[in-house]
């Protein structure tokens, strides 16, 4: 067995020690870590390193290419944003769960096996629910097991497929796969429930935008993005992910204008930008992958940096909803710029990074006669620029005033945010870079007058129907309202269904629903206060009256109507049982 080590274990292992460290010295080692993980994965040459026999089977624990190469540098360059942008958390809990994290992320993108693969892509599911539990609320403890309960169902399908592979082919090499039988179609579902794949998907909403501040921003860089990497691995130029991409790029459009959680609509959109990838891989060209992997590259850094700002958002405020926004671009002139980079990246601005990448992909789609996949990727480049281009910075900063006045975000958020900001324009204004780092060679010229004006005429259009919506009173008010989504089929169904007969048995099938399906805010003087000033208004941290309060829903984060304490219950006015009478059961 070679000496040669994957390079995530150096996070993986430096993040035991951070506990150890206090003030600057943590801050200092953390910054550390991705540095000399980065450092010694280009001095790494291209080849396969850390093989070993287990078993009469040969594992190879470091595979480096043109393809792992790749996401494993945009990797690094997350993770040191991220830690950078973490720096001010003084909870060790968050910095270890995110160093693990990322570490057990990149090891799986330089599995040379599918068991090594297995390994990692176990450890990045149990190590990334700690950053939703470290939130430490009721809804986020929840969220958190939803989470882990189908990120190792992931883990299941693909140790089934494994399994069966080594049975029927006894190989276990992390190569092309292809859907060729029921083996390679377990991992096929595997890797598609981590790319949250329709119907698939709901996972993503319902976890990400219940971490922590800083926890979403490790979400949104690893987990989708390892999926994709799997994919491009296994299963390139599958015709079905085209159609599946196609979906995944449409469907989100349309939850995402009527949500009220700005978090909630970034994760709709990172949903969005998936279908473009995962498009780019059923096309399976050299284009069409070049087009995946680029967008992949860009999409993490300017998804971050929209996270970033909206936690900075979050964190100076304490809350994310549009209805309760407006007006922060007078205390957070920083932030505010920082997050309109990003969403003219993620809407593919001419000069911003996200038009050098999704544009391979749609001439990909075109090229190959994919004519219906092109106008759906057209018709979703829209919607994203719909959404989050102009609704993420418009309700947040800008719309009507809401009073709220506070703080600038921390320094070191700050320059979190500067760096990813950088890194969308250099990258717009100058792609050469990023395209000699894609697994083939690239021929293609973005800054053509036709493409430039077609993107133009498409945001122009875009934005006047925003514009056009907004003032005639058609597009919908940022309300607090639940969302039903496709998860509703099996978590809500099954209990409404569920009654037995007579008016005990409803009254114990609502007591049971309101017992699975609501929770209970932590009492006022336990609960961790933010102060800010409504202009008009003093600050106060007096608990708010409980008669009719608002109360967070545990099924799609929205708000619902608590009930009235104070209201008389079945269970109080109904007349007491005559002695040596026995109650009547439910059928």
């Amino acid at each position: 067995m070679s000496a040669e080590f994957s390079p995530g274990l150096i996070l993986i292992m430096g993040a035991a020690l951070v506990p150890l460290f206090r003030g600057p010295w943590r801050k200092a080692y953390m910054l550390l870590l991705p540095a000399l993980s980065l450092a010694y994965l280009v001095a790494l040459p291209h080849g396969e390193y850390g093989q070993a026999s287990v078993f009469d089977y040969l594992l190879t624990t470091v595979r480096v290419d043109e393809l792992s190469f790749v996401f494993g540098l945009v990797f690094h360059l997350a993770v040191f944003l991220s830690v950078l942008y973490a720096l001010h958390e003084p909870d060790a809990v968050q910095h270890v769960a995110g160093l693990v994290y990322a570490g057990s992320a990149i090891g799986a993108v330089f599995a040379g096996d599918l068991i090594t693969l297995f390994i990692f892509w176990e450890l990045t599911a149990v190590s990334s629910v700690f950053l939703i539990w470290a939130r430490r609320t009721e809804r986020a403890y929840r969220a958190g097991l939803r989470y882990l309960m189908i990120q190792v169902t992931s883990g299941l399908f693909l140790l089934a497929g494994i399994i069966l592979r080594v049975r029927e082919a006894g190989d276990v090499a992390f190569d092309f796969l292809g859907l060729n039988d029921l083996a390679t179609s377990l991992i096929f579902v595997a890797f598609g429930i981590k790319c949250a794949f329709p119907l698939l998907h709901n996972w993503l909403q319902d976890a990400y935008p219940e971490a922590t501040v800083t926890g979403t921003v490790f979400l949104s860089a690893f987990t989708t993005k390892l999926a994709v990497y799997a994919l491009a691995r296994g299963f390139p130029g599958t015709e079905m992910l085209v159609w599946i991409g196609a979906t995944m790029t449409a469907f989100p459009i349309f939850y995402a204008v009527i949500e009220n959680d700005l978090r909630r609509v970034l994760a709709y959109s990172l949903n969005n930008q998936l279908g473009f990838m995962v498009v780019g891989i059923g096309v399976g060209t050299e284009m069409a992958l070049n087009g995946t992997v680029a967008h992949a590259f860009t999409h993490i850094i300017y998804k971050a940096l929209l996270f970033m700002s909206m936690g900075a958002v979050l964190y100076r405020t304490g809350t994310i909803n549009g209805s309760e926004l407006g007006g922060l671009y007078k205390s957070m002139p920083y932030t505010t710029v920082f997050c309109i980079v990003g969403a003219a990246s993620i809407s593919a601005f001419p000069l911003f990074s996200g038009f050098i990448s999704k544009s391979l992909i749609m001439t990909a789609a075109a090229d190959e006669s994919y004519v219906l996949t092109w106008w759906v990727l057209l018709f979703a480049s829209a919607g994203v620029f719909h959404y989050s281009g102009i609704k993420i910075p418009f309700f947040a900063f800008f719309a009507h005033d809401s009073g709220i006045r506070c703080k600038e975000a921390p320094a070191n958020m700050l320059l979190a945010m500067g760096a990813a900001a950088f890194l969308c324009v250099a990258l717009g204004i100058y792609p050469e870079p990023l395209y000699r780092l894609l697994p083939f060679s690239v021929d293609y010229a973005p800054y053509t007058r036709t493409h430039v004006v077609t993107q133009l005429q498409l945001l122009l259009f875009s934005a006047l129907a925003f514009a056009v919506l907004k003032r005639t009173g058609i597009y919908p008010p940022e309300l607090r309202a639940m969302n039903l989504d496709s998860d509703w089929f099996y978590r809500r169904l099954p209990i409404i269904v569920w009654s037995p007969c007579g008016r005990r048995g409803r009254s114990r099938t609502a007591a049971t629903r309101r017992r699975l399906w609501s929770w209970q805010r932590p009492a006022a003087a336990s609960r961790p206060t933010r102060t800010v000033t409504r202009m008009g208004a003093r600050a106060s941290t007096s608990p708010a009256p409980t008669r009719g309060r608002r109360t967070p829903s545990s099924i799609s984060g929205r708000s619902v109507r608590a009930p009235d304490p104070a209201a008389p219950t079945a269970s109080s006015t109904r007349p007491p049982t005559p002695r040596g009478t026995r109650p009547r059961r439910p059928c």
